[in-house]
């Protein structure tokens, strides 16, 4: 009986095995079916990558300025782009863009640059002065046009830089200035009967107002107020210099503006022509039939022959593998987002992920020098310090680490840079705010109000604390005490990083936040400039006469490496099918999928853990 169990056994399990085996045959034939499909569809619907000469380039910024992408999984992106929907929040690299206008200024195909900036959502003052400046570049030797129906603050900014710029008859252009409101739930927590318990050091750290306030403090509408005032400043001087009009010609108070409104017949397209903001009122068509006679027509929305921006971009920066080469570096680590603890994706700062990119830089022997890139408001302190950390380890190893700051560079944003070897800063940046904060939320008032109770016991006073049940005040007391340690932890790190005594550290932290030209002045930064400043920086510390650049990314693992160049080569393919035979290019396309498919398990795969802890946030 034994042994007749053990055929059966065996036999079953035989069955199995090739039942499991057709199984994921089928599914995997037909999944490889629909990708080749969507491939086809594609084919037949895109034009092939190419640049169209004599041609406009016509730059669609649709979302958010960023000088990094949040991770966007490799099948979403290539489905989206397969059917030509839009991400749920478009994001543009600013270095893409400078990258595509760089080229074109050369490339003998563009005759012109067409700035169509109905769908840029924003993006900082700095990363909006980074493109602006690559438009003022490329008008050194081609025309610049701006067409669009309305201009948004943020869009008239680069729109400023054209050399013609067009408003809809029935457009606007509207200037709101810089403000900072938001809501405030004292008395609704209170009517809750919910308990709110705040540990902080700083004056100006404001974070925690909502939750305690029913309105802003006189200290945070000062500090906000100051820098606010600078920021808008800075930007009306930007505008009013490439446009050539006064800084006064932005109509900050409502009496003004009513009065020259009425002037223009009480019509917001007049109002901006009358102001100079724009250089004519045309039409759809007429805007059309003018850039018909600089480039000529196509068969496409406009009816203009342009080459969009999202086309050249793919032409001169392929999906191709990049090869290594031996020459000295200074390796761009950009750290952005929030700051949490563990492994985050891309457009998140990590402690573990973002030492990680650091760890790479310094173990890399053709690295010689590196550039933080900050772009974050803050987060977890504990992340700060394992990041922190890391950058002093680059500098032990003999690798200067200069920072470049982008829009945010606060906080933990600022704790991560303190102890570089040099911190440059946009004169926009936003940062400072050195302080330290703890809040939880108790609910025993509200349970009670309910009719709930909580009970029981417990080995220790310590045990069974939770959000159900009050807080006893002496373990407020060591929360508190928490905090104004690591607070006089991050004022005397500052201090030594910056040669100022913690009290001079002390003096302008208090959590209050500063725009970049005051933090020059009070010494938190060395220098205004941009990231190409400060990788030239960071090669002449580095005793550096020639070199290149080399953006420092997270390994990805075997899985995620396959479908990325998957995916990003089915569009490659795509594009190219319609100049090779159907059927042998498929054939290719099959044994390309399964060689590569063979490849996977030989790559390396870095441990991927994310955690978050509950600790005292840097924000």
């Amino acid at each position: 009986m034994a042994a007749k169990g053990s055929w059966t056994k065996a036999l079953f399990t035989g069955l199995w095995t090739v039942l499991n085996f057709a199984r994921k045959l089928v599914f995997n034939l037909i999944f490889l079916v629909l990708v080749i499909g969507v491939i086809i569809a594609i084919s037949s619907s895109e034009d092939p990558i190419s640049v169209k000469p004599d041609s406009a380039l016509l730059l669609q910024l649709n979302g958010n300025l960023v000088i990094e992408k949040e991770q966007v999984d490799p099948f979403s992106q290539f489905m989206q782009e397969a059917f030509g929907e839009e991400p749920e929040n478009p994001e543009v690299l600013v270095r893409d863009v400078v990258k595509v206008l760089d080229n074109a200024k050369q490339d003998s195909r563009i005759k012109a640059l067409i700035l169509d900036l109905s769908g840029l959502q924003g993006g900082g003052l700095d990363k909006l002065r980074t493109v602006a400046a690559a438009i003022d570049d490329f008008k050194t030797e081609k025309p610049v046009y701006a067409i669009g129906d309305y201009y948004s603050q943020n869009q008239y900014y680069l729109a400023a830089r054209a050399d013609h710029i067009y408003l809809n008859p029935m457009g606007g252009v509207m200037f709101e200035g810089y403000g900072r409101f938001g809501m405030y739930f004292k008395d609704m927590l209170e009517k809750l009967r919910i308990t709110t318990h705040i540990f902080r050091v700083g004056t100006y750290k404001s974070a925690v107002e909502p939750f305690i306030r029913n309105d802003m403090s006189d200290a945070a509408k000062e500090a906000n107020k100051l820098w606010l005032d600078t920021y808008w400043s800075q930007y009306k001087a930007d505008v009013a210099a490439a446009r050539g009009i006064d800084v006064s010609n932005f109509d900050e108070e409502l009496d003004v503006l009513l009065n020259k409104f009425e002037e223009a017949g009480a019509d917001f397209a007049k109002y901006a022509l009358n102001n100079g903001w724009v250089d004519a009122l045309k039409t759809r068509e007429e805007v059309r039939q003018e850039l018909v006679a600089l480039v000529g027509t196509d068969e496409n929305k406009l009816g203009v022959n342009v080459t969009p921006f999202n086309t050249y971009l793919k032409a001169v920066n392929p999906p191709l593998p990049k090869m290594g080469n031996t020459k000295d570096k200074v390796a761009i680590v950009v750290a952005k987002g929030e700051i949490l603890d563990g492994n985050q994706p891309a457009g998140t700062i990590g402690g573990d992920s973002t030492a990680r990119l650091l760890r790479q830089a310094r173990l890399d022997d053709t690295v010689k020098a590196v550039v933080l890139q900050v772009d974050s408001p803050g987060g977890s302190s504990f992340a700060s310090e394992i990041i922190r950390q890391e950058v002093l380890e680059l500098q032990s190893a003999g690798k200067p680490v200069v920072v470049s700051m982008s829009t945010y560079a606060a906080s933990g944003g600022y704790w991560i840079s303190a102890p570089a070897d040099k911190i440059i800063a946009s004169p926009s940046t936003i940062t400072g705010s050195i302080g330290v904060f703890g809040m939880f939320l108790t609910f025993e008032d509200s349970l009670e109000y309910l009719g709930i109770n909580t009970d029981g016991v417990a080995s220790t006073e310590i045990a069974g604390m939770s959000a159900l049940r009050e807080l006893d005040p002496r373990f407020g007391e060591i929360l508190q005490r928490n905090v104004e340690s690591a607070y006089l932890q991050f004022i005397t790190m500052v201090g030594e990083s910056r040669g100022m005594s913690p009290e001079a550290v002390d003096k302008i932290a208090q959590g209050r936040v500063w725009i970049g030209s005051q933090a020059l002045e009070l010494g938190l930064v060395d220098e205004l400039g941009d990231l190409d400043d400060a990788v030239a920086s960071a090669a002449e510390i580095a005793g550096l006469e020639t070199w290149d650049t080399q953006y420092v990314e997270r390994i990805l693992s075997p899985q995620e490496q396959f479908w990325k160049e998957f995916f990003g080569q089915a569009l490659v393919w795509g594009a190219k099918m319609q100049f090779a035979d159907n059927d042998s290019h498929l054939m290719k396309m099959v044994k390309n999928l399964l060689a590569e498919t063979g490849t996977v398990t030989s790559l390396n795969d870095p441990r991927g853990v994310y955690t978050l802890c509950l600790q005292c946030k840097v924000d």
